[in-house]
């Protein structure tokens, strides 16, 4: 059997890695400022990671839902406190798609309604109706297809209430990512996000906030929404969730009311995946890392923005876009093969840094110096 050829990869092994950097099966260091896409939160192989899920593992790795899991009921009331919203209910599944997919339901299930409003670049996922609110038609495939997703202009607030003014008692819920991540790293304007919860508050509408690759404490609060001084009804995350370990999860307004049977999941919250996210969680907190995601974000986006031949610079935190001319397209790869360092990317040539949230200056600073001599190429 051979492998189903969905992504176009490089041909690295990664067989090591230790907070912000990784090793090759040659023996090769790169620095690691990627994350997986956003996954790597607290850093490679964090120590009280990896005792939190051994400790775990010799215990109990697995049962159903069917029984109390306390481990559950510690990470909630741990997110909880961590995100501020204390008074929220947590439903844990295992990806940001299954999380985005959860939320549209949920949010159908309370008002009756079919209509989701998503936005130009916007990528919620790959399952049934997140792909459908996702803004790529290649990968929607026919079965996806529904008219009950409408697709409006990123930050236009008067595109969103003029929506509102003829069809807002149709609108089930708007769903938006406080920075794209796919996108290109477009952030929502703070107006643009107050006016999505005043409207959804008006027309009985339910605001999702998808901080599955911009949530978890990356821009430097806990939701990249939170800049804006809103609370949304639902918040989605995944990525960084787990440090690696797959899991997903919706944080609930109190106003939304559950009934058994409404959601439901195998694998959800299982023991091995909670113990995974009280670690990430543990040490977001107890180090610092939104202050120090902040601190050295901050400092990155203001040394690229002394650098020459770069478009733009956009983000927030650990979450940045560098977008470059199309004749610049091959930095990327020359950062990877000359520099060995490890960026993503969006297109058409945007190279976006998504590293784990306890990132050094002296990493920071090693990625300057590679990019300033690749600019200047």
């Amino acid at each position: 059997m051979k492998l189903f050829d969905v992504y176009p990869i490089n041909n690295i092994e990664i067989v090591k890695g230790q907070g912000s950097l990784v090793w090759d099966d040659k023996g090769q260091e790169y620095l690691d400022l990627y994350g997986g896409h956003a996954v790597i939160s607290i850093g490679h192989t964090h120590p009280h990671y990896v005792e939190r899920l051994t400790q775990q593992l010799s215990k109990l790795g697995f049962y159903s839902n069917s029984i109390k899991i306390s481990l559950q009921e510690e990470l909630a009331e741990k997110l909880g406190k961590v995100s501020g919203r204390e008074d929220y209910q947590l439903f844990l599944c295992n990806s940001g798609a299954e999380a985005n997919e959860n939320a549209l339901k949920l949010a159908s299930f309370a008002n009756g309604r079919k209509k989701i409003v998503a936005f130009t670049k916007a990528f919620h996922g790959r399952t049934s109706l997140a792909v459908s609110a996702t803004d790529n038609p290649k990968i929607i495939a026919p079965v996806n297809q529904t008219e009950n997703v409408v697709f409006l202009p990123h930050n236009d607030v008067d595109a969103l209430k003029a929506l509102f003014d003829k069809e807002g008692n149709e609108i089930c819920a708007v769903m938006i990512e406080g920075i794209q991540g796919v996108g290109g790293i477009q952030v929502a304007s703070d107006e643009f996000l107050q006016s999505i919860r005043s409207l959804c508050t008006q027309y009985g509408a339910y605001f999702i906030a998808d901080s599955v690759q911009c949530g978890y404490g990356r821009s430097g609060k806990f939701y990249a929404s939170d800049f804006a001084g809103v609370d949304a009804d639902i918040y989605t995350m995944a990525k960084g969730m787990g440090n690696g370990f797959p899991i997903g999860g919706i944080s609930i307004s109190p106003a939304l009311k559950p009934w058994h049977g409404m959601l439901g999941t195998t694998f959800g919250g299982n023991h091995l995946a909670c113990a995974a996210a009280l670690a990430v969680l543990e040490v977001i907190e107890q180090d610092h890392l939104m202050d120090n995601a902040a601190k050295i974000g901050t400092y990155l986006i203001e040394e690229l923005k002394k650098l020459n031949h770069i478009n733009e610079v956009r983000g927030r935190g650990l979450m940045i876009g560098i977008d470059l001319p199309e004749e610049l397209n091959q930095v990327k790869k020359n950062l990877l093969f000359n520099h060995h360092i490890f960026t993503g990317e969006a297109k058409p040539n945007v190279i976006r840094l998504l590293p784990a949230l306890n990132l050094t200056k002296e990493h920071a600073d090693r990625f300057l110096e590679a990019l300033n001599k690749e600019l200047k190429a």
